[in-house]
């Protein structure tokens, strides 16, 4: 039988019910035209016919899906009984949706950074060469965000390996588009020429760059992405052509990538993308790049035909000998030589990428979305409650079903019609919810000066998870109500009249089990809420050892006016100097870098003739740092114009410096070195002040030693300079004044603008968001139980209301009523607390990586957590045991 008879099947019993009325009365006419009376000639006819329904009975099972009509009549009755029952309804609509709509917004943004393949051909056969593990002793330059190879090591590579084919790098920067004033950035990505033909990357306008344009020497060119042509352009095909300037060196837009490529690095896509080649012409006398101790690059290639990620590390690791004594670096030390040598190269799956965004928020987001499923589980259990609670008021009508020949699976089936519809319904406005969410839940860990972008279009992974969340919603609520019903046996149901005959010790004792799962559960996510949240506020109270309010941290690149060390040294100081001359400055000074700003710096140290093992961080800062950041000195004195160029070199050194590398106490006057290669000065510095203690990196380390170098003492100042510009003004005049001073004094310069203040709290990005949503899921959580509690208890007292009023009329009084329904509430709510402590210490130690300042057994956290929740449980007890003190025995008794 095909489908489209089976959809057809009431036109077909239609045609079948005219066609037997047309013989009933072609046979009527000749019964009467032999003489027979009008009633006589119509029964002759029936009994000639035979059974006629019976026949368009079978004609219709004939049309008809028999397994296929029966469960779409479940659904038909399903629906009706939903509609007949708005609230209900409504409820398990909202309850499900929030639930899986927040399981689906967190899994999509999971699937997204963790889960999705690149947007290119055959991303299963790419793989990235690295050195693994990541290793402590590389030293040198270190550029972008993951900078894992250098030059000469792609350089030795680029032969080509027996494993591993079409090999091609990428590295990730940033690229000014002014020509002077403000800055105004760009992504850029470096690709060697054959990236976009190995990737499959089509162009979406002009041309991509090729392995033919990638030669030593090549005018810069560019590729520019489909986001960046719609908005610097406006998507017009007369882009292609144009010159674009990259930190005022022009380049020509050869072509547009398609849009669905954003790039390799997950989190991030890029502006713009320039061949290897035109790094030497964007870069000019800068040969630093193409140095054995810079680090910038990234390797990727694909897997040849017939071979396997084990043979590429096995070959890998073969030839790394020979690689990296090859590529030694010749300015390392002998004790950096040897750690060179024993590095390893290693070849790992990239068919998704790379993404520091995932190594941040992969733990997070996965602790998030277990978070939620526990929301959703305490959902389904209040909808098992409100079902079971349904079910018992439809005991006789199942008892007829079953009385006249329907099996138990055909009521448990019909039963689970309506819980589907429900889920489905639910797993659709989830999805909906979720594509709000996500965006949203994106937002918490973007910043105004580090966009993040995620591909959040659904796929059919977020699709598949959200309908199986349905189907497993669907099980968890509506399979226990469903079997609970059917068990009664169909006399006793009939025999109880009214009343139901399962609201006994078994019905109410799976009540009271969901009511303590809600409970323990709830206070499981109270427990990790109430964590996050006092870690949020414990780092937010940590002092990095500075004031970083009113302090906006200006990077000012001095363009065509840099020169030499003399000219850019003039320049710097210069505009120093007519910055503070600015009205309503309190304070300028000037950084290499920029505390808790993401970049470092720190080496190797020789005191007393010995290599520590303890690498410092290290500062360039001029004379009025400490005072602009208000950092105390704790001893000596500040740099003045006697620490100048050519005289002794000198240092002040932070408190943490001084505990770990003098452990006499005696810190002033003691002399370093720094651990330098064969080709590199040696000076020794002597500490002439001690200054107290500031972070360096985030908020969580302790206190680093940090040693502070004179700014007035550097050999090679670079063509821009950093400055801290502590001011009470509004930041809006305050940078059109430092825009305009900044172009004064240097024409052309570009200037860069960020809050220090807003730097500090882009460090705990991941504790706020982790804070925020734990805080609102265990909230919802707690309120989701004490529903289901309030429910319970609500319906128990409904049930029992004929024993309270007989309780009542044998003497009992309203408060032994109330102290006895309070003590049921009460054991169900201690069960689970007592549940939910020991889940929570032993779920505890999955987030002990996220905590500071706390441990996951943190008494004070249990306690209050505890606390809040029996409070809330004894409110949602207080309210059904009042009611039940208020009923009147002899209108209770009078029902019976």
């Amino acid at each position: 039988m095909s489908w489209t008879r089976f959809f057809r099947r009431r036109h077909w019993d239609d045609e079948r019910r005219r066609e037997l009325d047309a013989y009933l009365d072609i046979e009527t006419d000749d019964n009467i035209a032999r003489g027979m009376s009008p009633s006589d000639a119509r029964a002759a006819a029936r009994r000639k016919l035979g059974n006629a329904t019976l026949a368009r009975e079978e004609i219709y099972r004939m049309n008809t899906l028999t397994r296929t009509e029966s469960i779409w009549q479940d659904f038909r009755y399903g629906l009706r009984l939903l509609l007949r029952s708005p609230g209900f309804a409504c409820v398990a609509l909202v309850s499900l949706g929030l639930g899986i709509g927040a399981n689906t917004a967190l899994f999509h943004l999971l699937d997204a950074v963790r889960l999705r393949t690149l947007p290119v051909d055959r991303p299963h056969e790419l793989v990235e060469i690295r050195i693994q593990p990541p290793p402590n002793g590389r030293t040198g330059q270190f550029n972008g965000r993951n900078p894992a190879m250098t030059y000469p090591l792609w350089k030795s590579l680029e032969p080509g390996l027996e494993s591993v084919s079409d090999l091609f790098i990428w590295a990730d920067e940033s690229f000014d588009l002014s020509l002077s004033g403000e800055s105004r950035s760009a992504r850029g990505v470096w690709l060697s020429g054959n990236a976009f033909e190995t990737l499959g990357i089509r162009p979406a306008a002009g041309r991509l760059f090729s392995a033919a344009d990638d030669r030593a020497g090549c005018a810069p060119i560019v590729a520019i992405s489909y986001p960046f042509w719609q908005r610097e352009y406006g998507g017009r095909a007369d882009a292609i052509g144009k010159t674009i300037h990259l930190d005022r060196h022009q380049a020509t837009i050869v072509g547009v990538t398609p849009e669905s490529f954003f790039g390799l690095e997950v989190g991030r896509n890029f502006d713009v993308a320039i061949p290897l080649c035109a790094e030497p012409a964007l870069h000019p006398g800068d040969d630093g790049f193409r140095r054995a101790d810079t680090w910038w690059l990234m390797v990727m290639g694909r897997l040849k035909p017939g071979h396997t990620l084990e043979q590429a590390k096995a070959e890998l690791e073969s030839r790394s000998p020979g690689i990296f004594a090859a590529t030694t670096p010749a300015d390392y030390t002998a004790a950096g030589k040897k750690d060179y040598g024993e590095f390893k190269l290693h070849a790992i799956d990239a068919s998704t990428g790379f993404s520091t965004l995932r190594r941040s928020y992969e733990t997070p987001l996965g602790l998030l979305l277990a978070i939620a499923g526990a929301v959703l589980l305490i959902a389904c259990g209040n909808l098992a409650n409100l079902m079971l609670a349904r079910a018992t008021a439809r005991e006789r009508e199942i008892a007829v079903r079953l009385a006249i020949g329907a099996s138990r699976w055909r009521v448990i089936r019909q039963f689970m019609s309506e819980s589907l519809l429900l889920a489905l319904a639910g797993a659709a406005l989830g999805v909906g919810l979720a594509r709000v969410l996500s965006p949203l839940l994106l937002s918490f860990l973007s910043t105004e000066r580090d966009p993040l972008f995620l591909n959040l279009e659904p796929d059919l992974r977020v699709l598949g998870f959200a309908v199986g969340l349905a189907t497993i919603t669907c099980l968890l609520f509506g399979l226990l109500p469903a079997i609970r019903a059917t068990r009664t046996p169909p006399v006793a149901a009939m025999r109880s009249g009214g009343r139901a005959v399962t609201d006994g010790r078994e019905r109410y004792a799976a009540r009271r089990f969901l009511v303590v799962a809600q409970v323990a559960v709830s206070l499981v996510l109270l427990v990790g809420a109430a964590l996050f949240v006092r870690t949020l506020a414990n780092l937010s109270r940590v002092d990095p050892g500075f004031d970083s309010e009113g302090v906006t941290v200006a990077r000012i690149g001095f363009g065509t006016a840099g020169g030499d060390r003399q000219t850019n040294t003039t320049i710097a100081d210069n505009l120093i100097a007519s910055v503070s001359a600015l009205p309503g400055i309190q304070g300028v000074t000037a950084v290499r870098v920029v505390p808790l700003g993401g970049g470092g710096w720190n080496e190797g140290l020789i005191i007393d003739g010995k290599r520590q093992s303890e690498y410092p961080n290290v500062n360039r800062v001029d004379a009025r740092f400490f005072e602009v950041m208000r950092i105390p000195l704790r001893g000596g004195r500040n740099f003045d114009v006697r620490d100048r160029l050519g005289a002794a070199p000198v240092a002040i050194v932070n408190q943490a410096f001084a505990k770990a590398f003098v452990p006499d106490g005696r810190g002033l006057g003691r002399r370093f070195r720094f651990d330098v290669g064969p080709n590199q000065p040696d000076l020794e510095y002597e500490v002439i002040g001690i200054v107290g203690d500031t972070q360096y990196f985030n908020l969580r380390e302790d206190p680093p030693p940090t040693i502070f170098l004179a700014r007035t003492q550097d050999d090679q100042p670079s063509a821009s300079v950093t400055m801290m510009v502590r001011s009470a003004q509004e930041t809006g005049p305050l940078t059109a004044a430092i825009v305009r001073t900044a172009t004064s004094v240097a024409p052309g310069s570009l200037v860069v603008f960020d809050s220090l203040d807003r730097q500090v709290q882009n460090t705990l990005r991941r504790e706020r968001l982790m804070a925020t949503l734990s805080g609102l899921f265990g909230t919802l959580a707690a309120v989701l139980a004490m529903t289901g509690l309030y429910g319970v208890m609500s319906y128990m007292v409904t049930r029992r209301r004929n024993e309270i009023g007989l309780r009542m009329a044998l003497g009992a009084g309203r408060g032994k009523v109330l102290a006895l329904i309070l003590k049921e509430a009460t054991i169900l709510v201690a069960i689970g607390v007592v549940i939910g402590t020991g889940l929570a210490i032993l779920l505890g130690r999955y987030t002990e990586s996220l905590l500071f300042g706390l441990t996951p057994g943190d008494p004070a956290t249990m306690a209050g957590a505890t606390i809040a929740l029996m409070a809330v449980a004894g409110l949602a007890g207080a309210i059904p045991a009042w009611r039940a003190s208020r009923v009147e025995p002899t209108t209770a008794l009078r029902a019976e």
